[in-house]
């Protein structure tokens, strides 16, 4: 059934490292619900003291430089594809033009959108880029070895250009309601309104799914799957512990607001 849908893998490597893939991802989102998060956001300063302060690991850095990193890499490298790859057909094309948007949206909300508090863990900050980058860099890769493969039987990409259209659109949306919360000034934190915030606590990472759903679907590869299924599980993990976080820090939190799926999870 599975056949119908993606294309045959290219080799035994390339199953090995989708394999392996989807396995950390699974195992960052369980690592999340069992309280060792990845030190940014809400829980950027979760077990400060539980390093060495002399841990180069753990050095801080301030939210912007933070996010602006985790997202710039595979933003280049999405740019640079148009150029390594220039030929390929029009799942190939779009598939370059989905990453590349992806990213660069990402990189100008850091710089433009966001209102930060706090900062980020430098191990964070590289562990999450390097992840955003191998994703981006993999991806495209792997598209390009399937050129010439038979196409799957059901085709899938203008499906998967339209749930990443929406996925991104509604990510850029909350992420802008959250920027609203705040002045320049402000630094502490506030129940989010407005959107799908109404019904669950982080819609916007309910869109980053869709956007990633939308990717897979263009690309149609083992590989693609496994991402998003992969950070569909972390970021269910992650707004798991995000719902009870505000639970914890105020008393007046709806309790019918569902982590991340409505009236759901």
């Amino acid at each position: 059934m599975l056949q119908s849908f993606v294309y045959e893998e290219p080799s035994s490597i390339i199953t090995a490292i989708t394999v392996v893939t989807f396995l950390f991802m699974a195992y960052l989102g369980i690592s999340e619900i069992t309280g060792k998060h990845l030190q940014y956001s809400k829980f950027w300063n979760v077990n400060a003291n539980s390093g060495s302060s002399s841990n180069f690991l753990q050095g801080k850095m301030s939210s912007k430089t933070g996010m602006f990193i985790l997202y710039a890499p595979a933003c280049l490298m999405g740019f640079a594809s148009f150029f390594m790859y220039p030929d390929g057909g029009t799942r190939f094309m779009l598939l370059k033009f989905a990453v590349t948007i992806h990213f660069l949206k990402r990189v100008l909300e850091v710089l433009f959108v966001h209102k930060y508090s706090g900062g980020m863990v430098l191990g964070s900050v590289l562990l999450i880029s390097s992840i955003y980058f191998s994703l981006a860099v993999v991806i495209i890769f792997i598209q390009h070895l399937t050129l010439g493969y038979t196409e799957p039987e059901v085709d899938l990409k203008y499906i998967g250009l339209l749930i990443f259209l929406v996925g991104i659109s509604g990510n850029f949306y909350h992420h802008y309601l959250l920027s609203k919360l705040r002045d320049s000034k402000e630094k502490g934190y506030k129940i989010p309104q407005g959107g799908l915030f109404s019904v669950v606590i982080c819609p916007h990472y309910l869109f980053e799914i869709l956007g990633f759903m939308g990717i897979s679907f263009i690309s149609q590869t083992s590989f693609s799957l496994s991402c998003a299924v992969g950070v569909t599980l972390y970021l269910s993990g992650r707004s798991y512990v995000t719902r009870k976080w505000y639970l914890s820090k105020f008393e007046n939190f709806p309790k019918n607001v569902k982590a991340l799926v409505p009236f759901v999870f």
